[in-house]
């Protein structure tokens, strides 16, 4: 028999999906922004966030199929179902935001996400075994696990992309409508036939119940919604008096680090200044965070990393992003201690506490709330160490 769907519950499970799209995309979002325990408890919030509302709107729609007969929903498929949902939105946020997004890495991680949001419904529909038999059309079953590669693959590059990066209700808007559409493409493609007489071989939720468990999860993600709108204005004025006022007169800028002066000939030193001398020493550097531009003290900075024609700048405990390229920033930060260790890395050698080999390459550790690595490309390697006053041969920890 053919399946259809009350309309109103049909868009209920969108808004669902779309706010907690919204939720999850965000909080990755931040996680680009932020290091160490922070970072990793933020991507767990976002996988967290993206598999309740992926599950979610799976059984709402389900509930929004009107059937001729009483169904019972088994307990292992769906707890199966959302374990599944969580697991595989996890990996693919992660992969989509460990590095700069480049075709590759994008694709993988949308067909990775998208294969595991697809595998998320057949698995929470053999819930109905214990009343029906499902029929699968194939052309359907493939047309909805393109979508929702498609649908991963879009959100993440929406998302997680290179400026300029579209508003993030929008990302939440596309993600939400592309896996709702994966779901009733599936349901559209499905024909369902009860089973002669009532069977239920394994504990099973009554369509009542498994309402009331949705609604909770809606809930809670709806809380969630909120709170990330909230914003803290405590910390917004903090970072307003500390960033966007620099005073009237500049200090007089640091010398050049002795380090890169006398830098070996297979050392790089930092490049001559790109902009105007009164652009090549100021004492700030505009970075982007929460939709605003902040002017950074270069004091603070402890770090640089290029992504892209973009990089990010670490200031010990949270990444802001900038619109300049690591050439430019290397620019204007010549006339201070810092050091260009890596192609797309810069330190600051006031903030290095330790230098550490791993394998046949070495990493620098960083002054900060956690501990933060940098690597050190192996050409530039023995110079590091004997600036530091450390032997060939030699490395801390």
């Amino acid at each position: 028999m053919h399946i259809s769907h009350d309309p109103l519950i049909v868009v209920l499970s969108v808004i669902v999906a779309i706010q907690g799209a919204y939720v999850g995309l965000g909080l990755a979002l931040q996680s680009r922004l932020a290091a160490g325990t922070r970072q990793r408890t933020l991507l767990a919030a976002s996988s967290i966030t993206l598999g309740v509302a992926i599950w979610s709107m799976h059984f709402i729609g389900m509930l929004a199929a009107r059937l001729s007969f009483p169904v019972d929903y088994l307990v292992f498929p769906t707890l199966l179902s959302f374990l599944v949902s969580v697991l595989v939105t996890g990996i693919g946020v992660f992969a989509a935001t460990a590095g700069p997004l480049t075709g590759r890495r994008l694709a993988a991680s949308a067909m990775f996400m998208g294969l595991g949001i697809a595998s998320m419904h057949y698995i929470g529909m053999t819930a109905l075994h214990a009343s029906a038999h499902m029929v699968h059309d194939p052309l359907l079953v493939i047309a909805s696990i393109l979508i929702a590669i498609a649908a991963s693959g879009l959100a993440l590059h929406l998302a997680a992309g290179t400026q300029p990066r579209q508003p993030l209700f929008l990302s939440a808007i596309v993600f939400g409508i592309a896996v709702s559409g994966m779901h009733y493409s599936a349901m559209a493609g499905m024909r369902i036939f009860p089973h002669a007489l009532p069977t239920a071989l394994a504990p099973a939720l009554s369509p009542d119940l498994l309402a009331i468990v949705v609604a909770v999860v809606a809930f809670i993600v709806s809380g969630l919604f909120l709170l990330v709108l909230v914003p803290d204005r405590r910390m917004l004025q903090k970072e307003s008096r500390a960033g966007i006022e620099p005073p009237a007169v500049a200090p007089e800028p640091s010398p050049i680090p002795e380090c890169a002066a006398e830098a070996a000939p297979d050392v790089t030193p930092l490049a001559a200044p790109l902009a105007a001398p009164e652009t090549a020493q100021s004492p700030f550097l505009p970075v982007e965070r929460d939709r605003g531009t902040y002017f950074l003290p270069i004091g603070d900075i402890a770090a640089v990393r290029a992504n892209a024609h973009y990089t990010y700048v670490f200031d010990g405990q949270t990444n802001y992003f900038c619109a300049l390229s690591i050439g430019e920033v290397e620019a204007r930060l010549r006339s201070h201690h810092f050091v260009r260790v890596h192609r797309s890395h810069i330190v600051n050698m006031d903030r290095v506490v330790a230098l550490k080999s791993v394998g046949d390459a070495c990493q620098i550790e960083l002054a900060g709330v956690d501990p933060y690595f940098v690597p050190v490309s192996r050409s530039r390697a023995a110079w590091l160490k004997s600036k530091l006053g450390l032997k060939s041969r030699q490395a801390a920890g």
